[in-house]
């Protein structure tokens, strides 16, 4: 920031652009940028798509994590910065796409910690960029969408300005979904390199001549390649409106961000989308960055009217007696958040709680992402007795802090959640849209499962009160009784829901009149 404006700086050849591209040469320093992707095809690109995996890149004779091979690009950002400011560089705020899932985030700022950075600030891609479109200027209650279209990822998200604070009301995205995917697809269709067909996308969509080399393609043969591909984020962009309740025209701007939003045809898909002309007015490599130092400007204090809220993207819990998922903070909820329940025991004289974190949206812990497990220690106590309070905690980068307090010993337990979902990025905008596919099943599921629970706690109660009144209960009463249990059982081992719900029901109106004669027999004695 100069004098309140943001300016970017330039490498030492005079290019504000740096290609996240690395190159591991048999000796020597790794090679980043404009320079590795000249090195050859060893060139490792695209790294941001294996951020928070656990999987290693080969290059040369070692592995290396993608952590690793981010902290190089990083490292040779801040080496640009500290040539441009003549003085050393420890803090950055660091844009992750806004889908990134909490161990992507924890990765990146894993990297920034690799190259000797202080990471102050994670900041979603889209949010900065509605910073730099100067988007705090529009009215209270302006409502834009940011379509992110980079080399490697996808976000769309939705936004609210009110009172100078930016709120993303939405957001979906494809961590796989990009330029780079462009280029695979138009070097396939016509058997060049994946180069050549970056290269060729670029001269062609900057408005170069009417045909490129190789292959003398045209902008028309590209863009018939590339729609299949664009058309994945028709489905992301209506459903991000669908989750913030708004239809196209509620839109005050729709803006676009990315190097492959330069191409007519994704500036025509957008378009369509939205109902209405995107705004092309900032440049779309740069207004991220331009945002991120907008950030900057408000963690130093020199920015002041404007906040900045982030949203997390997938509903956070933890896994429940009959394994439920039992959802503490819902996905679109605005970070940073802290919310917490409270918890027991099912066993009598237990003297643990096994805490496992879950990630997604369906109703079983099964169908949803096991994020790390914990136990927590308490003190032994009857069956229903024993008081755990667990807390989520997501702080302003995403990362997820999780607390487990004994509240009879007032012992602590915290644990940060790092570890990655091991799945594919396609999966995670697959889980949104199987638990849409699955919700009417799913919630069967769960009903059966709570269903099931309470028929569990009642027939050992039943039996029991049965024993202890002996010839107190009418034998037409025991005989309805009995037979009941047995019709609940039955429906539980068929695993029917409407019966077992039928049959509960019965069960209760039946027990009425025994629950008041053991609490007669109970009160005698």
């Amino acid at each position: 920031m100069d004098a309140g404006f943001p300016l970017l700086f330039a490498d030492a050849d005079g290019r504000r652009l740096t290609p996240s591209a690395v190159f591991f040469p048999e000796s020597g320093d790794a090679i980043v940028g404009r320079a590795a992707l000249d090195a050859g095809s060893g060139a490792i690109t695209s790294i941001k798509r294996l951020m928070g995996t656990g999987s290693k890149v080969r290059a040369g004779s070692r592995d290396y994590t993608p952590e690793e091979i981010s902290a190089e690009i990083l490292r040779a950002l801040k080496a640009t910065a500290e040539l441009a400011l003549g003085q050393p560089v420890h803090e950055a705020v660091i844009t992750v796409p806004a889908y990134f899932n909490d161990g992507q985030r924890a990765a990146t700022k894993r990297a920034g910690e690799l190259a000797g950075l202080d990471v102050r600030r994670l900041l979603a891609e889209p949010t900065a960029a509605a910073l730099a479109y100067g988007l705090d200027k529009l009215d209270d209650h302006a409502r834009v969408a940011v379509y992110d279209l980079g080399g490697g990822t996808f976000d769309i998200s939705i936004l609210e300005l009110a009172g100078g604070v930016f709120q993303v009301m939405a957001t979906h995205g494809d961590t796989k979904l990009g330029g780079d995917d462009l280029d695979a697809a138009i070097a396939d269709r016509f058997g060049i390199s994946a180069a050549e067909a970056r290269s060729a996308r670029e001269r062609l969509c900057n408005g170069g001549p009417e045909d490129a080399e190789p292959a003398g393609l045209t902008l028309a043969e590209v863009e018939r390649v590339c729609r299949p591909v664009l058309e994945r984020t028709r489905g992301l962009c209506l459903r991000a409106l669908a989750d913030a309740g708004l239809s196209a025209g509620d839109l005050n701007e729709v803006i676009l961000v990315g190097g492959a939003t330069r191409m007519p045809i994704v500036r025509q898909l957008v378009a369509e989308i939205f109902g209405r002309e995107p705004n092309t007015s900032q440049h779309p490599d740069e207004a991220v960055a331009l945002g991120a130092v907008l950030q900057a400007g408000i963690l130093e204090g020199s920015l002041r009217d404007i906040t900045l809220l982030d949203v997390t993207p997938l509903s956070l819990g933890i896994e429940t007696f009959g394994g439920l998922m039992n959802v503490l903070i819902p996905r679109n909820t605005t970070i940073p958040v802290k919310k917490g329940e409270m918890f027991t025991n099912v066993v009598a004289g237990q003297t643990a709680m096994r805490v496992s974190v879950l990630q997604g949206e369906r109703e079983l812990a099964k169908d949803n992402w096991k994020l790390g497990e914990f136990d927590v220690a308490f003190t032994p106590a009857p069956k229903g007795h024993a008081r755990v309070g667990v807390q989520f905690e997501i702080d302003a980068d995403g990362i997820l802090h999780v607390l487990a307090r004994d509240i009879a010993s007032g012992q602590d337990t915290v644990v940060e959640v790092r570890s990655a979902v091991k799945v594919s990025d396609d999966a995670v905008e697959e889980m949104v849209g199987s638990s849409v596919q699955h919700a009417f099943e799913d919630m069967a599921d769960r009903q059966f499962v709570e269903a099931r629970l309470k028929a569990e706690e009642m027939l050992p109660a039943i039996d029991m009160a049965l024993a202890k009144l002996g010839g107190q209960v009418p034998v037409p009463d025991r005989e309805r009784i009995d037979a009941l249990v047995s019709e609940v059982r039955a429906a539980i081992e068929a695993t029917n829901l409407q019966r077992l719900k039928k049959r509960l029901n019965e069960l209760d109106d039946a027990t009425q009149e025994l629950a008041t004669l053991l609490l007669e027999s109970l009160m005698a004695e």
